[in-house]
């Protein structure tokens, strides 16, 4: 059985799955056996972790690095690539679930669902009503990014008779209006739902300015990556009414610890579970292994990240 390192965690079924293919180590295995550090040949990781370049130039032999998921700004790429190393995700079979999650985020948020849950559930209803919520119905709503996950999320809104436009993304022949900037998309709209690729190039791209900008009724929504809105300056715009309120299901650092996030009574959040359902995440690990497979036997991999530079 071929030995890879694997670094991070898969949900108990999934880890079988991988260990009926391949022998797992971790990175602390590498770093205690020197024959198995000049052997190993592959990597697995998901896109919530990151790969250590220092792990790599352990690691002469390797080959493939397939993570499980489609953000790969946690793996140090362009040096991969230059040993001509693969770089693989998972793009396309955890679409549906993002959007899924990304137009729940919203209504949870619009509604005020988990609130009005706790508010039943605490025999509250029996003394007041329960405070007015918002609809979705007629707003306009500004996507950024319009890639498989933004075109989804904006197919899913249309029937909520919503008015869509976007940004961040090259104009294209859709339905919906393009912005230019994503400043002045934030000023057109009420809701701001973020759905555009991480990595330096996007990081802070929602920033002060902003979220100004989409102002003190304005609703911000982040399936994307954590790193892409400056949560500093999303804190501030939620406690000062800058901004109405948030629904975030990624963060700059994960697992959320310790941040001001997480008392604030206008923000609803989601643990990183776009993808994290049963069928996605089956589906999101066979073309990982498949990517592994192919290559470490010789062939193309399956879904290579864009090369860099």
């Amino acid at each position: 059985m071929q030995a890879i390192v694997k670094i991070g965690t898969f949900a108990g079924e999934l880890q079988q799955t991988i260990d009926r293919e391949f022998q797992c180590h971790g990175p602390e295995d590498i770093a205690r056996d020197d024959g198995l550090r000049q052997s190993i040949r592959g990597l697995i990781t998901r896109s919530n972790y990151q790969v250590p370049l220092a792990l790599l130039e352990l690691l002469p032999a390797l080959q493939v690095i397939s993570t499980c998921g489609v953000g790969y700004d946690g793996i140090p790429v362009a040096y991969a690539q230059a040993r001509g190393i693969a770089v693989t995700h998972t793009p396309g079979v955890l679409d549906d679930a993002v959007c899924e999650l990304g137009v729940g985020l919203l209504l949870g948020l619009l509604r005020d669902i988990p609130a009005s849950d706790r508010f039943v559930r605490d025999g509250r209803w029996s003394d007041s009503a329960y405070p007015l919520t918002t609809s979705l119905a007629g707003k306009a709503v500004g996507i950024v990014g319009l890639g498989r996950i933004g075109r989804g999320i904006a197919a899913r809104l249309q029937p909520f008779g919503v008015a869509l436009a976007y940004s961040g993304s090259p104009k294209i022949d859709v339905p919906y209006r393009h912005v230019q900037s994503v400043l002045a998309l934030a000023g057109e709209c009420s809701i701001l739902i973020v759905c555009c690729k991480g990595g330096s190039e996007t990081r802070h791209l929602v920033n002060a300015e902003i979220l100004q900008a989409l102002g003190p009724a304005g609703y911000l929504v982040n399936i994307a990556r954590g790193s892409v809105v400056d949560e500093e300056a999303l804190v501030h715009a939620l406690t000062t009414g800058g901004i109405r309120a948030a629904a975030l299901d990624v963060f700059e650092d994960e697992p959320l610890r310790n941040s001001a996030l997480t008392s604030l009574p206008n923000v609803l959040l989601s643990p990183h579970a776009g993808s994290a359902t049963r069928e996605a995440r089956t589906a999101m690990l066979r073309l990982t292994l498949d990517n592994l497979h192919a290559v470490l036997n010789g062939q193309p991999a399956l879904s290579p990240t864009p090369r860099i530079g």
